[in-house]
């Protein structure tokens, strides 16, 4: 199939957007926006890197890189709007499989009811995609890493550690309790994104999408608001069969296991009852890990556990394939 061909076969055949001027066919979409803000996110994804044949099927493949793109909006307080994909394409991966990458993103974006609105394509050794989302946040509530306050709590979405788990099933033989719920969670994560729309109503919240990791969010959010947070060990939530796996994999996991795309947030502790309302409405798990603190030295992250409390560090992440 010819660059055109490919083209035609995954462009859409009507857009859900009504901001949307033109979709796929230019040299550039085009959409209007005058009465919200636009954030705007890109990921790149590379095989041998962020994912294998070995561990997800072609469609776990699309759907899980436009499901980190979304975590990224939901982290900003942004819906989904457009996306755009360019694609990388070596001989190793046929036509289906190509296909079936597509039907993925379609998937996951149907729910959100984004479009897909451009891209580009072209032959190479590995197979790569760089998807970019654009989202709008109402006028002066998009969501900044910068916002953390002391006296703030600090709470995490979901349960921790299930996606590198996940990977851990899928790639180490053994007899697992529940299985197909932690391959599910490694493969179609589900971002938070109805929950992050409802925190529209508070005045300020800090939030980060946990996909390196919770130590590295927790870091990125310490860092950029210039405080401390201090984290509680055994309120760092999990869920219940990840007890079957050794303690030291479940410590290492839930801190830095990554691509959960769960949302860490600070927010006032007199908003806190307004947050775990709006989970409530939402049907979103939602767990106070923590509490953020104004000292000397700024930046750090701290871990309390049994009877201690210690630093964590930013770990670099290296992605599971």
């Amino acid at each position: 199939m010819d660059e055109f061909s490919f083209i035609d076969s995954i462009k859409q055949q009507f857009y859900r957007q009504p901001t949307l001027m033109k979709g796929v066919g230019d040299d550039a979409a085009v959409f209007r926006q005058p009465a919200q803000d636009i954030a705007i996110s890109v990921d790149t994804f590379v095989d041998g890197v962020h994912f294998t044949k070995n561990t997800m099927d072609a469609f776990h493949v699309g759907y899980r890189a436009l499901a980190a793109n979304i975590s990224d909006l939901a982290a900003m307080g942004a819906a989904p709007a457009f996306y755009l994909v360019s694609i990388v394409i070596p001989t190793s991966w046929s036509e289906t499989e190509l296909a079936q990458i597509f039907t993925g993103m379609k998937e996951l974006a149907s729910i959100y009811k984004m479009d897909l609105i451009g891209g580009d394509t072209v032959s190479g050794n590995e197979l790569t995609l760089s998807v970019t989302v654009i989202g709008y946040a109402d006028k002066k509530k998009a969501r900044y890493r910068s916002e953390a306050q002391a006296g703030d709590v600090v709470f995490v979405t979901g349960t921790l550690g299930d996606a590198r788990a996940g990977y851990h099933i899928l790639t180490s033989e053994g007899d697992y309790t529940d299985a197909d719920y932690f391959i599910k969670r490694h493969r179609l994560p589900s971002p938070r994104v109805e929950f992050a729309k409802r925190l529209n109503k508070l005045s300020r919240i800090t939030l980060n999408d946990i996909s390196d990791g919770l130590a590295s969010e927790a870091a990125e959010i310490a860092q950029a608001s210039q405080v401390n947070l201090t984290l509680h060990d055994e309120l760092i939530p999990t869920s219940k069969p990840y007890k079957q796996f050794p303690e030291g994999l479940q410590h290492k996991w839930k801190l830095y296991g990554g691509e959960d795309f769960e949302l860490l947030g600070a927010v006032s502790s007199s908003d806190w009852e307004k947050v775990r309302k709006m989970a409530d409405e939402t049907n979103t798990k939602i767990t106070k890990i923590g509490y953020a603190t104004v000292d000397a030295d700024y930046g750090g992250v701290f871990l309390t556990q049994h009877n201690t409390r210690e630093r964590i560090y930013k770990r670099g992440y290296t992605h599971p394939i």
